[in-house]
């Protein structure tokens, strides 16, 4: 049960914040909180990451929900408790922007870092989740997941 009230907390952190910022900020609107380096603003984003394929919530919509059911079933199936809570945090960041892209039509971001003239695309929690948990994701995969030996068998041959 733990695995799904994580991802509901994380969705329920996401929508919280960006409800407050779409009431509290103009849209635009840059508000301090560490001067000439990190802002709270309000930004819609129609695209994924970075502003890439805008308008594509016809390709994000249908395979966010495949990710979800996939990884509903993995936390349900497996038995590795990392694997478990990187796919929960997972989830949480999937739903967070799955439920923006499907009620506002667009992502609201809103965490926005200045680095000298470097400005880093706006995001939002849901999008930290995604990123700190694939990133976790490949690590388990890359240096922790082992296979089975009957299947370590069958793939030799």
């Amino acid at each position: 049960m733990l695995w799904f009230i994580i991802p509901a907390l994380i969705l329920a952190a996401d929508q919280t914040i960006k409800h407050f910022v779409e009431t509290m900020i103009a849209f635009g609107e840059k508000v301090p909180v560490i001067e000439d380096f990190f802002y709270i603003t309000y930004h819609t984003n129609t695209g994924a990451a970075h502003g890439i394929l805008q308008n594509g919530n016809f390709i994000f919509i249908p395979v966010t929900i495949i990710a979800v059911i996939v990884m509903v079933y993995f936390i349900l199936k497996r038995k590795e408790k990392f694997l478990k809570a990187v796919l929960a945090v997972l989830l949480g960041g999937a739903l967070g922007n799955l439920t923006d892209r499907i009620f506002k039509g667009a992502v609201t971001d809103y965490l926005d870092f200045y680095f000298g003239s470097y400005h880093y695309a706006t995001f939002n929690i849901a999008d930290s989740c995604i990123f700190i948990s694939a990133v976790l994701l490949v690590i388990y995969i890359l240096f922790v997941y082992k296979e089975s030996g009957e299947k370590k068998d069958a793939l030799k041959k």
